[in-house]
């Protein structure tokens, strides 16, 4: 028998073990490992540069009008207006280097073998849509506008607008993922998974229960999420894991080491598909801060939507681009068409946005909400880093007369982040923006509803990477109960949030103020 001494000697030493342990899994963590080959890399950039100092000489002229014709190429090329400012600007800053640098991590020229890919798998997977025109010109037909916003989406995705389709709202993760298990446990054919983030936990074991229960009773089974989604958060050869308990799976865009544009081109989609019938969709990834199972930043509010019915095709569609993209390996795409025609009220349109078209699909389908609003136009979003087209298209819709809200979050998981959002208050709260920060918590729910008409809830946060560098997808809602249940949700969320008043943002410190300049002018490269 121990004395009292020993069992407390024990338990320090196995204390001291664990911290070991714990210290040495994160020094050797893929994150860590792939962070310090990155710096070696910056490391010997610098010493390129300082080899380049010592025949300065000859270098200096050289080097100047690299600079130079670089800032033509910029100002010359259709990136947009704030972009172009930023790399303008840093180049002017340091003549020397600033072309030099441009190249290297600056230019977003999508390479001719990736473009030809991406063609490709969009070439052989949307055709097979199989489009109604009847439907969007039934559309058009009762709204005009609404018609033009879904020919719009349709035009430049290639996604189309659907009648038959039933949806379900969840303005909270913990009810989302209730109906997401229950929806998991019915499948028969097939399950589809695609997310920005998986994490160990309540959450994402709950689903993978059920998915290995699936993949063992025959149903097809896959797997897709972003590599730099769940860097920190799964264990490298998590995709093995997968594999072994029957679950086809596919990991985007692999993180490597390399000081490479490419890598800033992410997955942030968020899709479930069962059975071609059943799909989700929405700003809430597979952990657990998304239902509130442990607190990070506060209370965390996310939204979704279910779809049943006819425009899940899209949704499908969506999913297996990406993984044909991903993995190379072509799909029989028919087997896996919706067979529900559910007698659902208005229209709904599934849509996806990708980076490497040069096509904003998702702003611009939220411009043409405030663009063509003739009541009201409520938004939530994470982040509000906006580019001077959507600040004009806010700035003329309230001062049309449109009621125009938008609701942030009061507790940011970014500080510098936060601090961008709110260098953009002043300005929009001028031109008649309701400004509205959500005291309880963290917002990441991203949605637009306006007139009682039409609603947007998708994945695609008000900022540049969202517009620019990732993935995206979002569920369109015209004439539907949906619509109102946005706004209704929107207007309770209001009841727990607080306005943002001009004289409150004007009278920040100094030194706050000239770093939310400062940060601003290097926003589009966040």
């Amino acid at each position: 028998m121990k004395t009292r001494a020993e069992r407390e000697h024990d338990r320090r030493t196995l204390r001291q073990k664990i911290s070991v342990r714990k210290i040495l899994n994160i020094l050797f963590s893929r994150m860590v490992i792939i962070g310090v080959l990155i710096l070696l890399q910056l490391a010997f950039l610098m010493a390129l540069l300082v080899l380049l100092e010592g025949q300065f000489v000859y270098t200096y002229p050289i080097l100047v009008v690299l600079s130079a014709a670089v800032s033509v190429w910029v100002v010359a090329g259709e990136k947009n207006p704030a972009y172009k400012l930023t790399w303008v600007l840093l180049i002017t800053v340091m003549p020397v280097f600033g072309g030099l640098f441009y190249l290297m991590f600056g230019n977003q020229r999508t390479p001719d073998g990736l473009k030809a890919r991406v063609e490709q798998f969009y070439e052989s997977t949307i055709r097979q849509v199989g489009r109604d025109p009847a439907c969007q010109a039934r559309l058009a037909g009762e709204n005009e506008n609404l018609g033009t916003e879904s020919a719009y989406i349709e035009n430049v995705s290639g996604f189309p607008v659907w009648d038959g389709t039933d949806g379900e709202y969840y303005p909270i993760g913990e009810a989302f993922f209730e109906a997401l298990k229950e929806e998991l446990k019915k499948a028969e054919k097939f399950i589809f998974l695609e997310y920005f983030i998986l994490q160990e936990g309540l959450m994402w074991d709950s689903v993978l229960d059920i998915l290995k229960k699936k993949a063992a009773a025959g149903v097809e089974v896959r797997v897709l999420y972003d590599d730099v989604g769940t860097l920190n958060k799964l264990p490298g050869n998590y995709r093995s894991t997968l594999e072994k308990a029957g679950i086809r799976t596919a990991v985007f865009n692999p993180f490597r080491p390399h000081l490479n544009m490419a890598m800033n081109y992410r997955d942030h989609r968020k899709i479930t598909v069962i059975d071609g019938n059943v799909g989700f969709c929405g700003g809430i990834n597979l952990a657990d801060e998304y239902i509130n199972a442990y607190e990070r930043f506060g209370h965390w509010k996310d939204t979704a939507v279910l779809l049943r019915g006819k425009a899940v095709w899209n949704l499908t569609l969506m999913f297996l681009m990406m993984w044909q993209f991903t993995t190379t390996v072509e799909n029989d795409i028919d087997r896996y068409r919706p067979t529900d025609d559910r007698p659902g009220r208005g229209f709904v349109q599934p849509f996806g946005d990708s980076p490497l078209d040069n096509k904003n699909v998702s702003e611009n389908a939220y411009m043409q909400i405030l663009n063509r609003a003739n009541k009201y136009v409520y938004m939530t979003t994470p982040y509000l880093i906006l580019d001077n087209e959507m600040v004009t298209a806010l700035t003329i819709a309230a001062q049309s007369g449109i009621d125009v809200r938008i609701i942030t979050p009061a507790i940011p998981d970014k500080w510098y982040v936060h601090i961008v959002t709110r260098s953009f208050y002043a300005q929009l709260i001028r031109a008649g923006v309701r400004i509205y920060e959500y005291t309880p918590g963290f917002i990441h729910a991203k949605m637009f509803c306006s007139d009682d008409e039409v609603a947007i809830v998708g994945t695609a946060n008000m900022d540049y990477r969202s517009f620019y560098l990732h993935f995206e997808c979002g569920v369109v809602f015209y004439q539907q109960e949906m619509a109102r249940s946005v706004k209704e949700d929107i207007l309770q969320t209001l009841q727990v949030c607080r306005p943002v008043t001009l004289e409150e943002m004007e009278s920040l410190p100094l030194p706050r103020r000239l770093l939310a300049k400062l940060l601003r002018l290097v926003a589009p490269l966040m």
